[in-house]
């Protein structure tokens, strides 16, 4: 399955990094969580419930693009709510498929109350999220509903890669 660079998208709590790793291991590729490269500050304000500016994300943007310019096939998570930062993960690099893990609120807070050990905390910051998203375009991603089990969403993302890949041939 030719798959290349892919990007999992969705606001917190939508299952970025579960399913990211989940279809990267299945693909034999690299998994990166996003959330793994926001400098200590970005975490800091994250902590205290103090949503993130597009100038607090700049920085970590351009670290997940640089991502995705070393490696040749890999799979990030990454919120990526606004197009400008899908246009800054996307620069200088051909080839990234956008996978829109697409809930509802009600869903995906249900999600957030469950976790655990988190710096990504209250409902504000959720609001916020939702709040900040410009979803996607259906030419520009992949959209996947959440609703169901994770692996039952991660089949659907394979089988809409295989998809995506028969098309390009």
């Amino acid at each position: 399955m030719k798959t290349n660079k892919i990007l999992v998208m969705g606001v917190s709590g939508s299952g970025k990094s579960l399913i990211g790793h989940r279809v990267a291991t299945a693909l034999g590729m690299p998994f990166f969580d996003g959330d793994d490269y926001h400098p200590e500050q970005n975490v800091k304000k994250m902590r205290q419930g103090i949503p993130l500016t597009d100038q607090d994300r700049q920085g970590w943007l351009q670290t997940l693009n640089g991502l995705f310019r070393q490696h040749t096939d890999l799979v990030v998570a990454c919120s990526a709510l606004k197009p400008e930062y899908r246009d800054i993960l996307r620069s200088n690099n051909d080839g990234i498929t956008i996978i829109y893990l697409k809930g509802d609120f009600d869903t995906i807070w249900s999600r957030h109350k469950k976790r655990t050990n988190h710096y990504f905390s209250g409902e504000k910051m959720l609001i916020s999220q939702f709040d900040t998203l410009v979803e996607p375009t259906p030419e520009e991603a992949i959209y996947i509903d959440i609703a169901k089990e994770a692996d039952d969403v991660v089949a659907q993302i394979l089988s809409a890669l295989q998809g995506a890949n028969d098309d390009q041939k």
